[in-house]
C-alpha cells in the first residue's frame, strides 16, 4: 500500500505542478505574444476545459480496465502534450496544445483517488487521501515556482514545459514497471458495463448531485480567480513574477499543513466543521488579499487560503469516493469534472472582470461566495446526519 501510494503521489506530484504552472507564466506570455492578461488565460481555460471532458471518458475507462493502468497511460499523454507545447509555435497552437495536455492531465488524480476508494476502507481514507493530497499540493507549490522562475528567465515557458514533460515521463515508466504489484490490491472490474448505466448510477444519487454542485461552486470561485494571483501581486505591487509566484505558492504550504493534521482534524471537528470553517477561512483570506496593504501579508493569506481549501475540498473528496460504490472510478471522475468545469468558467469570468474592471471582482466575489458555499454543504451535511 505505501509503495502505490508513493508512486501515485509523484504523479500527483507533476499533475499539480502542470496544473499550477501556466499562473505565473501569464504575465509572460502576454508579453511574449503581445495579448491581454486575460486572453494569455486561454493556457489555463483550454485546459481545465479538456481536463473536465476528458473525465467523462477516463472514469468509465479506469472502471474498465484498471485504475492504475489508466494512471499510467495518462502521465505518457502529460509527457507528450507538455513536451508538445514547449514546441508549440505561436498562441493559438499552444492554446490547442494545452487543450491536448489536459485531454490527459484528467487521468491522474481521480483515478488515483479512485483507486484508494478501492482499495482503503472508509474510515482510513481520509488520512490515505491526505497523503496523495500532499504531493498534489507541494507539486502545485513547486509549479507556481517554477512558473515564476521561468518567467523572469530567458528559457521562458517554453522550458517550463519541457521541464514537466521529463517529470512526467520518468514518473510514467516507473509507475510502468510496478504496475503489476499495483494492480493486485485493486484490480479492474470485469465485465463491461455502458457508460450511459455508470453515470446514471452516479446521478441517481441526490447526495452526489450536492457534492457535484459544492464542488462546482468552489472550482468557479477558488481556482478560477487563482489563476490570476501571481498577475495581481505583480500589477499591484510591482513584485517580480518569481516573487509573486513565491507567495502564491505559500497556498500549497498551507494545505500541506492541513494534510499533516488531517487525521486529528477529522477526529476533533467532524466533516460538517470542516466544511463550514474552510469556507469562512478561504473567504477571510481572499478579503485579507483585497485590503492588504503591504505586499509580504499576501504570503500569510495565501498560506491561510490554502489551509482553508483543503478543510473544504478534502471533506468533499472522501464523500466523492462514496458516492457510488459500483461505479467509483464513474463517480469520482465526475466529481472532477465539475471542479475543473466549475475552474473553466471561473477562469473565463475572472479574466474578463481582470481586464475590465482590475482587481475588486477578482477578490471580493470568492470572498463573498466561498463561505457562503460552506454554509450550504455543512447544511445540507446535518440534515444527512453527518458530525
Amino acid at each position: 500500500m505505501r509503495s502505490a501510494i508513493l508512486l501515485l503521489s509523484i504523479g500527483a506530484f507533476f499533475s499539480g505542478a502542470g496544473l499550477r504552472i501556466c499562473d505565473a507564466l501569464i504575465p509572460r506570455l502576454a508579453r511574449d505574444f503581445a495579448i491581454t492578461p486575460g486572453t494569455a488565460g486561454r493556457v489555463v481555460l483550454t485546459f481545465a476545459i479538456a481536463y473536465g471532458l476528458s473525465q467523462l471518458a477516463f472514469g468509465p475507462l479506469g472502471d474498465r480496465y484498471g485504475k492504475a493502468r489508466m494512471v499510467t497511460v495518462a502521465l505518457f499523454g502529460c509527457a507528450i502534450g507538455a513536451a508538445a507545447c514547449a514546441l508549440a509555435p505561436g498562441f493559438n497552437a499552444l492554446t490547442g496544445l494545452r487543450m491536448v495536455w489536459g485531454l490527459a492531465a484528467a487521468g491522474v488524480m481521480p483515478l488515483s483517488m479512485a483507486w484508494i476508494g478501492d482499495a482503503v476502507p472508509y474510515e482510513q481514507r481520509q488520512g490515505m487521501l491526505a497523503r496523495l493530497l500532499m504531493g498534489t499540493l507541494t507539486g502545485m507549490m513547486a509549479g507556481q515556482l517554477a512558473g515564476g522562475l521561468f518567467a523572469d528567465s530567458t528559457l521562458g515557458w517554453r522550458g517550463a514545459f519541457a521541464m514537466l514533460a521529463v517529470g512526467y515521463g520518468a514518473t510514467a515508466v516507473l509507475l510502468l514497471l510496478r504496475l503489476r504489484h499495483i494492480g493486485m490490491n485493486a484490480a479492474p472490474r470485469s465485465g463491461s458495463v455502458g457508460f450511459v448505466a455508470q453515470l446514471s448510477t452516479v446521478l441517481r444519487e441526490p447526495w452526489a448531485l450536492r457534492v457535484l454542485a459544492a464542488v462546482f461552486a468552489e472550482g468557479v470561485l477558488l481556482l478560477g480567480p487563482m489563476a490570476y494571483l501571481p498577475a495581481y501581486l505583480h500589477q499591484r505591487y510591482g513584485l517580480t513574477l518569481s516573487a509573486a509566484s513565491g507567495l502564491v505558492a505559500l497556498y500549497a504550504v498551507g494545505g500541506l499543513v492541513y494534510a499533516m493534521a488531517a487525521r486529528h482534524i477529522v477526529q476533533r471537528w467532524g466533516e460538517r466543521r470542516m466544511v463550514l470553517a474552510g469556507g469562512i477561512v478561504m473567504g477571510l483570506a481572499w478579503l485579507a488579499l483585497y485590503l492588504s496593504p503591504l505586499f509580504w501579508l499576501a504570503g500569510p493569506a495565501a498560506l491561510f487560503l490554502g489551509f482553508g481549501t483543503y478543510l473544504y475540498h478534502n471533506t468533499l473528496q472522501t464523500n466523492a469516493t462514496q458516492m457510488a460504490p459500483t461505479a467509483r472510478g464513474t463517480a469520482v471522475a465526475m466529481f472532477a469534472f465539475c471542479f475543473f468545469f466549475g475552474q473553466a468558467m471561473g477562469v473565463s469570468w475572472a479574466g474578463w472582470a481582470f481586464d475590465q474592471f482590475g482587481a475588486a471582482p477578482l477578490l471580493l466575489i470568492p470572498a463573498v461566495g466561498l463561505p457562503l458555499a460552506g454554509w450550504w454543504f455543512a447544511r445540507e451535511m446535518r440534515k444527512r446526519g453527518v458530525s
